[in-house]
C-alpha cells in the first residue's frame, strides 16, 4: 500500500461534516431500548414488592454508606497499620477481603436487586452504553467475540454490549458473587431471542478453576461500577491485574463520575500502563535484534479512551477530577419509584461516569488531523462570496417561518407522553435488531477519529461567549503520545469560522483536532 503524506491523510477526515462526525462522541440524551424497558416492568410486576420507594432510598444510603467506608479506609489505612496492627488485622477481617470481589461487606440481597433494577439498571447501562459505543467508533474493525463481564449485577454491561455489537457476541462469561443479582439477570434476559453462550461465576477463582489455558483470553473485559465496592486498594489491583491477565485485547473499567471514582480510575490506568512499559523493557533487554521488532507488536497497552496519551493524567493536580456524563430519559420505573425533594420528578437524569479504555500493544503512530492544513479566516470568507449567494427570496423566507402543525403535534406530545411508556408489539424485536444492524453498518462506512495522538478530549461543557467557543481540552504535547496537558482553548469565529462552528456544536466528552 502506497504511503500518504500528511497532507493527503488529513485532507479525507477535514471537511466541516466528517470532522464533526468524527469528534462526536456524547450524545445529548439516551433513551432506554424499548426491549430492556419491557423486561424491567415485567420483572417488577412479577415481584409484586410493597414499600419500594423505601427500598430504593434504603439502597440509595446502602450506597453511600459504602462510598463513607471507603474513603475512610483510604484516609486511616496507613496511619492505622503503625499504630494499631491489631486493629488493622480484625478490620481486614471484617470485610473479608482475599483478592476476590463479593466479600466487600455489602451484599444484595432480594429486596436490594429489586430496588437496583427499578431505579439503578436503566442509568447503568447508559454510561455502559456510551463507553462501548466509543470503543466502537474508535476501533472500527473491533467485533468481540468472547467477552467477560466482571460484577455483571443484573446485566447493565451485558445489554449495552448486545446493542453495541449485535451480531459478534458468541460466548459471555459472567462474575457475579449475588445469587439474587444472578437470578434478577436471567430473569430479564429470558426473552431475548439469539442469546450468546453465557456462564456465570461467583469470583474469578472459580471462572479460571473451570476454563483452559487456551480459554482464558477474552477479546474484551468489563467491569462497570464494581471496583468501588472493594475498598482496599492493594485489593483493587490485585483484581485488576487478573482481568488483566484474561484480556485479549480491550479491558474497559467504569466508577461513578464522582472524585473517589475518578480516583479508582486513574490510579487503575497508571498501574496497568506502568507494568505494562515494565514488562516490555524488560522482555526487550533480554531478546535479541531479530526479536525486538515482534516484541514490540505484542507487548505493551495504551489508552484508547477517553485519554489522548499514555502520560500521567494533567487533571490531578488542577483540582479537578475527569469524569463525564450521559443524560438519559427516565424509565417508568424511575418515575415511580425515586423520590423527588418536594419538586415534580424530572423526565431525564444525568448519569455522571468516569472509565478508561484500554488496548494491548503499542499506540499507532498517525498523523494529526490539522498537520498541513491552512483555514480561511472569517474576512477572507466573506471576501470570496458572491454577491447572487446572498439575495434572499422573502415569500420562500417566510414559508421556512412559519411552524409545521405536525412538528407542533410533535412537540406537544413530546411534553406530556414518554418512550418508556410505550408497549412492544409481538415481532418488534426483530425489528429493532435490523434497524440497529443497519446503524453500526452506516457508522463503519463514516470516517472515525484515529488512535494517534492528534485528538484532544473536551473535558467539561464548552462555554459560549458571543462569537467564541472557550474549551477545557486534555491533549497529547507530543507525536507519540507518551505526555499530555490540559489547556484552556478559544476559539474565534473572526480567526477561523470552521473551527468555530466545530467548537459551537461540540460538548462535553466529544473530541478537538490538533
Amino acid at each position: 500500500m502506497a504511503t500518504q503524506t500528511i497532507t493527503e491523510a488529513t485532507q479525507k477526515i477535514v471537511t466541516r461534516e466528517t470532522l464533526r462526525y468524527a469528534a462526536k462522541q456524547s450524545q445529548r440524551c439516551l433513551v432506554v431500548p424499548i426491549r430492556l424497558r419491557r423486561a424491567i416492568k415485567k420483572y417488577l410486576q412479577e415481584q409484586e414488592e410493597p414499600h419500594m420507594k423505601r427500598k430504593v432510598l434504603r439502597l440509595s444510603q446502602s450506597f453511600n454508606d459504602v462510598k463513607d467506608v471507603n474513603l475512610q479506609l483510604a484516609n486511616t489505612t496507613s496511619r492505622e497499620i503503625v499504630e494499631d496492627p491489631l486493629k488493622s488485622l480484625e478490620q481486614s477481617k471484617r470485610w473479608k477481603i482475599q483478592s476476590s470481589y463479593g466479600d466487600i461487606g455489602f451484599t444484595y440481597r432480594d429486596d436490594e436487586t429489586i430496588a437496583y433494577v427499578a431505579s439503578r439498571m436503566p442509568a447503568v447501562y447508559c454510561a455502559c452504553h456510551r463507553v462501548l459505543k466509543e470503543v466502537r467508533r474508535r476501533l472500527p474493525g473491533f467485533s468481540p467475540a468472547k467477552v467477560l463481564d466482571f460484577g455483571a449485577g443484573t446485566g447493565s454491561a451485558f445489554w449495552a454490549l448486545r446493542e453495541v455489537w449485535p451480531k459478534s457476541l458468541e460466548k459471555v462469561n459472567l462474575i457475579e458473587p449475588s445469587q439474587s443479582m444472578q437470578r434478577a439477570g436471567r430473569s430479564l434476559i429470558q426473552d431475548l431471542k439469539n442469546l450468546p453462550l453465557i456462564h456465570s461465576y461467583d469470583s474469578i477463582q472459580s471462572l479460571s478453576q473451570s476454563i483452559g489455558k487456551s480459554e482464558r483470553g477474552h477479546d474484551l473485559v468489563i467491569a462497570s461500577y464494581v471496583l468501588g465496592e472493594i475498598p482496599s486498594l492493594k485489593d483493587r489491583i490485585t483484581v485488576v491485574r487478573q482481568l488483566w491477565d484474561l484480556t485479549q485485547d480491550v479491558l474497559v473499567l467504569v466508577e461513578p463520575g464522582t472524585p473517589h471514582g475518578s480516583s479508582i480510575i486513574a490510579q487503575m490506568r497508571s498501574h496497568i500502563l506502568w507494568m505494562e512499559q515494565r514488562k516490555h523493557r524488560k522482555s526487550a533487554g533480554k531478546n535479541n535484534e531479530v526479536c525486538k521488532d515482534l516484541t514490540t507488536q505484542k507487548a505493551g497497552a495504551f489508552v484508547v479512551a477517553p485519554c489522548p496519551h499514555d502520560g500521567t493524567c494533567p487533571l490531578v493536580k488542577s483540582g479537578k477530577f475527569c469524569h463525564f456524563v450521559q443524560r438519559l430519559e427516565r424509565t417508568s420505573s424511575q418515575r415511580a419509584y425515586k423520590r423527588s425533594k418536594g419538586v415534580p420528578l424530572r423526565g431525564f437524569e444525568d448519569e455522571k461516569f468516569s472509565f478508561v479504555v484500554l488496548r494491548r500493544g503499542q499506540r499507532p503512530r498517525e498523523p494529526w488531523p490539522l498537520d498541513g492544513l491552512e483555514f480561511e479566516t472569517l474576512k477572507e470568507e466573506r471576501a470570496k462570496r458572491n454577491p447572487e449567494d446572498l439575495e434572499i427570496d422573502y415569500e420562500d423566507w417566510l414559508k421556512t417561518q412559519q411552524p409545521d402543525d405536525a412538528v407542533l403535534d410533535e412537540v406537544v406530545d413530546a411534553v406530556t407522553t414518554y418512550d418508556s411508556d410505550a408497549i412492544e408489539t409481538d415481532g418488534a424485536d426483530d425489528d429493532d435488531d435490523t434497524e440497529e444492524d443497519d446503524k453500526v453498518e452506516e457508522e463503519e462506512e463514516t470516517g472515525n477519529a484515529d488512535l494517534g495522538g492528534g485528538w484532544g478530549r473536551i473535558v467539561f461543557m464548552p462555554v459560549r461567549r458571543g462569537r467564541q467557543v472557550t474549551m477545557s481540552v486534555c491533549r497529547s504535547t507530543n507525536m507519540d503520545a507518551s505526555e499530555g496537558s490540559y489547556d484552556r482553548i478559544v476559539v474565534t469565529k473572526s480567526k477561523n469560522p470552521t473551527l468555530h462552528h466545530q467548537a459551537s456544536k461540540s460538548i462535553w466528552g466529544d473530541l478537538w483536532p490538533f
